[in-house]
This record gives C-alpha cells, structure tokens and sequence, in this order.
C-alpha cells in the first residue's frame, strides 16, 4: 500500500473516531436530560402522594369530628398523623385548660420524663407567630426546631413544638401541614370545651331558675292589708335566688309577728340556709314563748346547722293591736327606721349576729307604744349598696331622709315611691347585692280590726 493509501486510511479512521466521540457525548446528555426528567417526574409522584396524603388524613380527622370523637381520641389521630405519618421525630402539644387552668401537654412524641415535668406554661405567651427555636440551653425548648401557636378569635388555644427533622425532609410542605391539622385539632377541641360549658351554665341556670322558684314559694305570697296595720315588700333577689328572707304571722289574740334577716353568702348555698331558716323560724314563732327566748332557741338552731360557719343577721317583731306596743329584737340587722308625725326611731336594741355563737352574750327586748300613724322601713343591706354612676351610695342618711319624707304614705305607695327613688339615683347601674324591704303601716284605731 502506498503512503498516500496509507494517510488516506489514518484520515479516515480519525473521521470515524470523531463521529462516534460526538455521537457518543450526544447520547450521553440525552441520558442526563432523561435522568433529570425521571428525577421532577419522581419529585412530582412523591408531591402528589404527599398531597393524596394530606387530603386523605384531613378528610378522615374531619369525619372523625362530625362522628363527635372524644378529645383523647382526636389527639391520639395527631400524634399517629404527626409520628407515623409525617415522621416527626418529637413533638409536644399543648392545649389550654379551663378557665384558670394552666396550659396542658395534650399529645407528644420523643421526649424525656425530665421533659415532660418542665412547666412551659408561663413562657407559651412570648410565641404570638411561628417561630425557629434557638435554645440550645433550654431545658425544653433545645429538643425542638420551632413552634406553632394556635389562636383563635385572637387567644391563643394551642401551641405545638416540633423537632427532628431529617435533612432529607421538606420542611415547607410538613409545617404547612402541620399547621393545617393543628390548628383543625386545636379548634375542634376548644369548640368541644365552649360547648360543655355551655351545657353547664344551661344546667346552672335551670337549676337556678329552680332554686329561685322553690324560694320563692318560702316567702309569703301576700301581705295583710288591714284597717290597723299594712305591709308591702320589695323583693330583688342579685342572681335568681339569695339569702334574703322576709314572713309575718298573724295570731288569734291580736298579735302580729314579722322578720326581716340576710343570710351569708350569696347563690344557691345562701338560699339553702334560708330555705332551713325560714322552716326553723316558723316552727319556733308558733311556740309562742317570749322573744328573748325566741331568739336564744333560734340563735341554736342556726349554730347547730352551720357550725358557726355562717351567720344571720335578723330582724324580728311583734305588735299587738290591742295595746299598739311593738317589742322587738335586733340581731345584728340594719337597724329599721320607725317614722312617724312626732318622731323618727332607728330600732337597733337586740342582740349580736344569729349563728356565730352558741349562747348569745347578752340580748335586749326593744318596745315602743305606737300612739300615732307610723310607718317602719325594715330592709336588707342591698339597698343602702346601691351606688350611682359617680359612685356615691344610697346611704343611710339618704333612705332615713327619705322614710320621714314620705311616712304618710301607704305601705304599698311607700314601696312604689322608694323603688322609683332608687331607680332615679342608681340610673344604668344594677343592683350589687340581693335587695329586700318589708315596709309596714300601723295605725293605732279604739276597736281593731
């Protein structure tokens, strides 16, 4: 073969080697391309399935709730959808309590008992947003990356901790989620609570509405209107029921007993003791002994039942139409004003507090002679409370004012005119205390009634 064959040959083997150099560098970036194309294709597969995920867990704590879960079941959903599903290494839930109770770790994963005992309630109200932790010498917050406060109605309600995510892991797409079935668990829950609070407060307010009704069949229902004597009252209990008591009982020899009394406390507890009260008072007055020893029987009952817990402080008289002379027993009470054309008595002679003691120390009989039309104002310290809007109260220099003001009037007028008094001084404000007058009207006649 000549030279000239030769390098012909050379040439054209350096050709073929040329091609097959550029066409091999073709083909492998078409193996790159397709690799990275195989690569989005499973990146999307695993967005999708994550996504299918999330749609599928959303749907079933969704239902879980329709079918009215309990609590302890819808956090065991979180903690299995946290650890098992999104492989959330730790994590700790925290719910908040009831009214004054601190903040509770409802669901967790990965922590320690040293952890578990660590009370994070006071630091919770520093995290208003979601936030990376950097903690590292927290005995708490070093195990976790961040936190996510749930609020609602702008409280928060929840907050979770979350840490141990892997290097691999999309953090975005798992505290978006995370976020999602937090923030449904956490209001599901709190909806759960505001609901049972609800059917208690409905509870207590029936049985409110019962109390008050039953004490009201204790006091009396009407009051006698005669040509000697009258009485009217006012009856304001603060919260349906209370511990303010009134009765009267009239007997065939002419006398005519009543009481005024404002039992300690408030609510149902103070209308049980009157309820007791009101049965005791009854059953003593018929005995028919003289009213210090009245009073000292009473006075034992009272310790008996509250152990000297509680107290009464009471008001109790008797008229005799006959003879016009009133005899009475202060214990304790606001002392009522007697007022009358000629005078004005504050009634205050009797004896300490009924219950706090078990013998009386020392007890005085107060009598007047009622030698003109008079009229007594006994009340509850409720009324003199009463506050109006610069906060000056209706004082017992205003209602003594008052009473010698209007002494004239019937018992009943008496009543309508105080209660529009009171209306005009207090304006928009309510009333603070149970409220009670038991107004009486006597007038001494030659041949009663």
């Amino acid at each position: 073969m000549t030279n000239a064959a030769i390098i012909r040959q050379v040439h054209l083997l350096s050709l073929a080697n040329t091609t097959y150099a550029s066409e091999e560098k073709f083909i492998m970036a078409d193996f790159a391309k397709m690799a990275k194309q195989f690569s989005r294709i499973e990146h999307l597969e695993h967005q999708l399935h994550l996504r299918q995920l999330q749609v599928n867990r959303l749907l079933t704590l969704t239902q879980a709730i329709n079918n009215n879960f309990s609590a302890g079941e819808l956090y065991e959903m979180y903690h299995s959808f946290l650890t098992f599903e999104l492989g959330v290494k730790k994590m700790a839930l925290f719910i908040r309590g009831v009214q004054s109770e601190p903040w509770r770790c409802a669901a967790h994963n990965g922590l320690s008992d040293e952890q578990l005992a660590y009370d994070i309630s006071a630091e919770l109200g520093d995290f208003t947003e979601l936030v990376n932790l950097e903690a590292a010498e927290h005995s708490f917050l070093s195990v976790f990356e961040l936190v996510i406060p749930v609020l609602h109605k702008e409280q928060p309600i929840a907050y979770v901790f979350i840490g141990g995510f892997g290097d691999e892991d999309d953090m975005y797409e798992k505290v978006q989620f995370i976020t999602t079935i937090t923030n449904i668990v956490a209001v599901a829950i709190e909806n759960k609570r505001l609901f049972k609070r609800q059917l208690e407060q409905e509870r207590l307010r029936r049985e409110m509405e019962l109390a008050g009704e039953m004490q009201r069949m204790l006091i009396p229902a009407s009051l006698p209107v005669k040509d000697c004597y009258e009485m009217a009252s006012i009856y304001k209990p603060h919260f349906g029921v209370g511990g303010d008591y009134y009765d009267y009982l009239e007997f065939p020899d002419g006398k005519l007993a009543f009481c005024i009394g404002d039992i300690s406390g408030k609510g149902v507890a103070a209308a049980l003791l009157m309820a007791n009260f009101q049965a005791n008072f009854n059953s003593l007055i018929n005995k028919r002994t003289p009213l210090k020893e009245f009073i000292v029987d009473l006075n034992t009952s009272v310790n008996r039942i509250t152990g000297g817990e509680r107290f009464i402080t009471f008001f109790v008289a008797e008229f005799d139409r006959y003879t016009n002379v009133l005899r009475f027993i202060n214990a304790g009470h606001n002392p009522p004003i007697l007022a009358s054309a000629n005078q004005t008595i504050l009634l205050r002679e009797g004896c300490t507090i009924l219950g706090s003691f078990q013998e009386l120390p020392e007890i005085q009989v107060g009598e007047v002679r009622l030698t003109e039309p008079s009229l007594i104002l006994t009340y509850t310290d409720g009324l003199i409370d009463v506050q109006n809007a610069e906060g000056e109260y209706f004082d017992d220099l205003i209602l003594q004012q008052f009473v010698e003001a209007n002494h004239s009037l019937s018992a009943a007028d008496f009543n309508q005119a105080l209660q529009e008094e009171i209306n005009r001084f207090k304006g928009d404000k309510g009333y603070p205390d149970d409220f009670t007058v038991l107004t009486s009207k006597f007038v001494p006649v030659e041949n009663p009634c």
